[in-house]
């Protein structure tokens, strides 16, 4: 009886590293290669993409196509492109005091809530990059305080939002959505 039952438990420990092993294999193959990668070339952006200077919520040209964020380090502002080119949303941001390099990233990483490095109480963080050890991500102040400028004696990596645009950002930038940061 007792051979039956090792047999048994090797059975299931086999098939159970053989389902573990397929899906790391899955995640691994749906994935993008340089998902937590720095920037890479992004050939259609220019440094500084042309503005509608009569609507500054339209999407700049040579921002990319598909699904993605557009961040505009020069305008502090984002869009939220739905597949189409179709704009979502547009906002304004206050940026921390470390900017990322003009580039396409993806989301990496995603926090419901935590403490901002100035020490502030924020939610929905969706973080793309880091420059010199500092993360680089939305977030929006739980005390709604997004219109407060980033102390520049503070290395922060927090591109603030208000909590309704933090929430839309929450809501569509998932784990692998691609972000376009352009001049």
């Amino acid at each position: 009886m007792a051979g039956t039952s090792s047999g048994i438990v090797a059975g299931l420990t086999a098939a159970a590293l053989g389902t573990v092993g397929f899906l790391a294999y899955r995640a691994q193959a749906t994935v993008p290669a340089s998902l937590g990668a720095g920037p890479t070339a992004h050939a259609t952006a220019p440094s500084k993409a042309p503005r509608d200077q009569h609507n500054p919520a339209a999407l700049p040209s040579g921002s990319g196509t598909g699904e993605r964020v557009v961040y505009s380090v020069d305008d502090d502002r984002v869009w939220l492109v739905a597949p189409g080119n179709r704009v979502q949303r547009s906002f304004p941001v206050r940026p921390g005091s470390v900017d990322p390099p003009a580039g396409t990233y993806w989301v990496t990483s995603r926090s419901n809530a935590a403490t901002g490095t100035d020490g502030v109480p924020i939610e929905h963080v969706v973080r793309f990059t880091s420059v010199d050890g500092v993360a680089i991500g939305f977030s929006a102040a739980v005390n709604g305080g997004s219109d407060t400028a980033a102390d520049p004696s503070v290395k922060t990596g927090g591109i603030r939002e208000s909590r309704e645009d933090g929430d839309a950002m929450w809501k569509f930038a998932t784990i692998g959505v691609r972000v376009v940061v352009i001049r």
